[in-house]
């Protein structure tokens, strides 16, 4: 069995962490932050200033003999919106801006194809905009942040905007998800 890692931003971290916790072969889920301006760890209000170049981000690693890369990047294209700059729904800044983040260059390769192709099919009727990058300065959310939704299910962010998106999960990526 080989693990495999990539690092996504697709807005609030609490939705794609949510998501992708259902992912059969995705073996651990966390939310963190990258891709900063600081080389020091940043706290979850100095990223929601906006200013701090840090993006909202889960971290995924996952059994490449169970879901390819290309799998995990068809479910991350389903749950948000890869054509809005700096924003998912109601939240915008540049802490929600969609991101692929490889550290390996053959994760750039399948990236930067996948865009390619689904823009050539016609997928979208505005440019996507998802930045395709290394992966720099990671680190690790809050504890607090960690499996949010599975420890915070009524809380209101989570009712009307986290449970949406795994419903939707469940409706559109039901052969790729854990039974």
């Amino acid at each position: 069995m080989t693990i495999t890692s990539i690092t996504l931003g697709g807005g609030c971290f609490w939705c794609t962490e949510a998501v992708f916790q259902r992912v059969r072969g995705v073996q651990h889920v966390e939310s963190g932050y990258c891709n900063g301006v600081n080389d020091t760890r940043p706290s979850y209000e100095q990223v929601c200033r906006g200013d701090t170049g840090f993006n909202e981000v889960v971290k995924l690693d996952y059994e490449n003999e169970v879901i390819s890369l290309r799998q995990l990047l068809e479910i991350f294209f389903g749950m948000h919106d890869p054509t809005s700059l700096n924003r998912q729904g109601n939240d915008t800044g540049t802490q929600y801006r969609s991101g692929i983040y490889y550290t390996d260059k053959a994760d750039q390769v399948v990236a930067t194809q996948f865009i390619s192709e689904v823009t050539v099919r016609g997928d979208y009727d505005r440019n996507i905009v998802t930045e395709v990058l290394p992966l720099t300065r990671y680190w690790p959310a809050e504890d607090y942040h960690q499996n949010y939704f599975v420890n915070n299910p009524d809380q209101g962010y989570c009712t009307f905007v986290v449970a949406p998106k795994v419903r939707k999960a469940g409706q559109h990526f039901s052969e790729w998800l854990k039974p």
